[in-house]
């Protein structure tokens, strides 16, 4: 316990002075963080104000400050254009595992604990240098006994240690900033971190990967244009992942693909149909098909590397997402609305007319737009980022499909400009449409319905047993909500105090005139106690009226 206590203080001074040297010192300074660490101002390092970058780029290099874990969580936040500002997204798409590679002895320890033998035991050949170094694990070539040449992934030694207690720091920093900060409560940020840290898990986890990647791999089973690296489990557990080592040309790399003799237009073709086939018929689908995750083989075969990040659709979600592409394609306003509003989670007062006023809006952008220079992926981006505007939080996984979409439309723009994404992704829309309309769907859907109202109307009498016995002991409470409720009190307020101060006016002029008419009548002075009531009076009458006339002037509801 003392341990974690002391990693805890070094770890949050870290972070203060990662902070203060990006000019972040009013966040140090509100979120408490002067008090968790011991003699704070005795330590605090002395910043000049050097970085005049834009608040994305300061966050960015906070998170490179900082290491492996808040990289690897701004990159994945760099996908949930849904939570955060394109400012921001645009800096968090900068990040890279550019870490040095860790020594070789590390690695036959961490071999020998996760495999149970020795390195010679186990492989014919293995290369000392790594492949590629990230900022969890490194990649190297080797031989099995049996002859197969193949990739090893082997996680950084206690890596999984120290993101426990930078996760530990985060949900402590998140809980403190929702209790000060209005905007991290509205963002829900405990959520998000929570939302980060389970994606962060996952890829700690080397056999999810694996999974991953067969199931990806039984997808194209029967198309042997699309390849994925063969996993081998006796070598692999949750720190160690050893795969097929696949040796290609990346997909961006279209000049050496041309010099190579490729069919660029047929792999833009190809690797388009994968990602579709991926998303809307499978609903499990690779979340990061950047160039380094794929290669091109000879034969014009695509092949798909890396597989720590990947979406997952349900059949709802899929649903979903059809009728969101079906109401841009169409152009249709109300349908995008209340798709929007069964995609994500709204909250409660949520303005609809708003909302509605702002996918008109959208819709204009699109009008007219030939559909063949229409990006998918930005147009679905789109929508979302209107979510985000009235706090409509989508699901991660349906974020990761315009992510991929996106990534996808980059790649296949390089290999073959011509190419009308939407002309590529027809097909799967009829199929799609025709699988909303297959008598078995139509079927199982009203089976869920008939057992939903079923499940309702048996729970019926227990829920009026239990209002009644709320309503003897007294305790109902009846909520109504207007919107623009205040708005109009406050109206009224203004509406009714003005009458009073008419009225109050009425009756001071009814009076003195009542004044001036008796004195007339008695041929007496205006004079009372040698004061002159009658001119007095006149005058408090006269301002009177000149500031109700003046503040109807001024409402411009004359």
């Amino acid at each position: 316990m003392f341990a974690k206590r002391v990693r805890h203080i070094n770890r949050y001074r870290e972070i203060a002075a990662a902070l203060l040297s990006q000019g972040f010192d009013y966040i140090v300074e509100e979120m408490g963080l002067p008090q968790k660490v011991p003699y704070y101002q005795r330590v605090r390092p002395v910043f000049t104000e050097n970085n005049t970058g834009g608040v994305g780029e300061r966050i960015r290099l906070v998170f490179q400050q900082l290491g492996p874990t808040y990289v690897k969580l701004g990159q994945i936040a760099s996908t949930r254009p849904d939570l955060l500002p394109p400012e921001i997204i645009g800096e968090l798409e900068k990040l890279q595992d550019k870490v040095p590679g860790f020594p070789f002895e590390e690695v036959r320890s961490v071999l020998r604990a996760e495999l149970g033998g020795t390195l010679e035991e186990i492989f014919q050949y293995f290369e000392p240098e790594p492949l590629a170094a990230a900022s969890i694990g490194q990649v190297h070539q080797a031989v099995l006994k049996t002859g197969e040449t193949v990739a090893v992934k082997i996680q950084r030694p206690n890596i999984a240690t120290d993101i426990e207690t930078d996760l530990e720091i985060l949900y402590e920093l998140a809980s403190l900033a929702e209790r000060r900060f209005n905007w991290a409560e509205t963002y829900q940020l405990v959520d998000m971190i929570d939302e980060f840290a389970k994606a962060l898990r996952n890829e700690l986890d080397y056999t999810s990967e694996a999974r991953n990647a067969e199931k990806i791999s039984k997808q194209f089973i029967n198309n042997p244009m699309i390849y994925v690296p063969k996993v081998y489990w006796d070598y692999s557990t949750p720190k160690v992942l050893t795969a097929e080592y696949i040796e290609g040309i990346k997909i961006s790399q279209s000049e050496q693909l041309e010099q190579q003799g490729y069919n660029l237009s047929l792999l833009a073709e190809r690797f388009a149909k994968a990602i579709f086939q991926q998303i809307f018929m499978e609903g499990f689908f690779h979340g990061d098909p950047h160039p380094g995750n794929v290669v091109v083989l000879p034969g014009e075969i695509i092949a798909f590397l890396d597989f720590g990040m990947v979406g997952r659709l349900s059949p709802e979600m899929k649903y979903n997402l059809a009728s969101l592409i079906i109401g841009l394609m169409r152009q249709d306003s109300d349908d995008l609305t209340k798709t929007i509003l069964r995609m994500g989670i709204a909250p409660e007062h949520v303005n609809r007319l708003q909302l509605r006023d702002d996918i008109d809006r959208l819709r204009e952008k699109y009008y007219g737009v030939p559909l063949s220079q229409i990006s998918l992926g930005e147009a679905v981006n789109t929508v979302f980022a209107v979510a985000l505007k009235h706090k409509i939080r989508m699901p991660a996984d349906l974020i990761l499909v315009g992510k991929a979409l996106l990534t996808m439309e980059g790649v296949v723009e390089k290999l073959d400009p011509h190419l009308s994404i939407l002309d590529v992704a027809e097909p799967f829309g009829k199929k799609l449409l025709l699988e909303r309309l297959h008598p078995k769907t139509l079927t199982n859907t009203l089976r869920q319905n008939i057992s939903d109202f079923s499940e309702l109307f048996i729970s019926l009498p227990q829920h009026f047993k239990e209002l009644s016995s709320i309503v003897k002991r007294g305790r109902l409470r009846l909520e109504i909500a207007i919107p623009e409720m205040e708005h109009i009190l406050e109206t009224q307020d203004r509406i009714s105090n003005r009458l009073s101060f008419s009225i109050i006016l009425l009756a001071f002029s009814i009076i003195m005139a009542s004044i001036i008419v008796s004195l007339s009548i008695a041929g007496q002075s205006s004079l009372l106690w040698r004061i002159p009531v009658v001119e007095i009076g006149f005058g408090i009458a006269m301002v009177m009226f000149l500031w109700l006339f003046y503040a109807i002037i001024r409402s411009g509801k004359l």
